[in-house]
């Protein structure tokens, strides 16, 4: 699909994208990449950021990749420093890494609820406190005459409730709250702009395959007609928007990008059984009087 965006919109700028080596945050870096920016990503798997970075340097994108690990301080500390001592400068901080399984609340261990908190909600705020510095007005490396740009990942899942989510619900409503408390401090002291994305199901992602299997997918669809699947694309198109001009009196917001998904809910009669029932119930009500009892007409 073609761009609504200039090329250029984001010439100059120098990206860092945590989990930018795979699936939405790898979509991310592409397309940072090419409307202009540098691009740095950080991720734990060597070989996939050696073969995220291949693809993107086959693009004429420039991108370096750094291990890391966002819930350990010292990695965050490094990958930003490394990102800044190869760029000279970082513009736009994107954390998309992040951490998810199926499983029941009772068959959830402490462990595994703060392995998801500690990637997704405590490596939010680990990276965006490491990069202050350099995201801030007047940050070392910035002539911007204006702060730079936090793009948070988000999720819908915490909006209303989800079933075994537990530990994914409560690590992205902290996220969402790192968001808009970040965008109030930050952007009144340092002129940083904190913003997130809320994505719905995404194809072709490691998150779809992880927690909508074919299996599950099937049956959703059973219940839920207007169930459908967003790509990659989607995502980081509202990103560009998000860290870009175009979006510059954006801050605060978490834009949910799901075609609606999270308003599901299932219909429980055919519409036109509903049209029927309501001639008949609005019939009913006009010729019964209000607080009397039919069996005293």
């Amino acid at each position: 699909m073609e761009s609504p965006f200039k090329a250029d919109i984001l010439k100059g700028k120098v990206g860092l994208i945590t989990g930018g080596g795979s699936g939405i945050g790898f979509e991310i870096s592409t397309q940072l990449g090419k409307h202009g920016a540098s691009i740095a990503i950080m991720g734990r798997r060597k070989h996939v950021l050696q073969a995220a970075v291949s693809a993107l340097q086959s693009l004429g994108i420039h991108a370096v990749g750094f291990e890391g690990d966002v819930r350990k301080q010292e990695d965050a500390k490094r990958v930003i420093e490394s990102t800044f001592k190869h760029f000279g400068h970082i513009d736009i901080l994107v954390n998309a890494a992040a951490g998810n399984f199926l499983v029941p609340a009772e068959d959830l261990s402490t462990n595994g609820f703060r392995t998801v908190m500690d990637i997704d909600s405590v490596g939010t705020f680990t990276m965006c406190r490491e990069a202050l510095e350099y995201l801030k007005k007047g940050g070392r490396g910035r002539n911007s005459p204006s702060g730079g740009s936090i793009l948070n990942i988000s999720a819908t899942l915490h909006y209303t409730a989800s079933w075994y989510q537990i530990h994914v619900s409560a690590a992205k409503a902290a996220v969402d709250s790192i968001t808009r408390n970040l965008a109030l401090e930050w952007g009144t002291d340092y002129d940083i702009r904190v913003n997130g994305i809320a994505p719905g199901p995404i194809a072709d992602t490691p998150g779809l395959s992880k927690l909508a299997p074919d299996e599950i997918t099937i049956k959703a669809r059973e219940h839920l007609p207007s169930y459908k699947i967003g790509d990659k694309w989607d995502i980081a198109m509202s990103a560009i928007y998000l860290v870009s001009d175009a979006g510059k009196f954006v801050n605060g917001t978490t834009l949910v990008v799901d075609g609606g998904h999270w308003l599901r809910n299932p219909r429980r009669l055919p519409k036109e059984e509903v049209k029927q029932l309501s001639r008949v119930v609005e019939k009913r009500s006009r010729e019964t009087p209000v607080g009397v009892p039919s069996s005293k007409l």
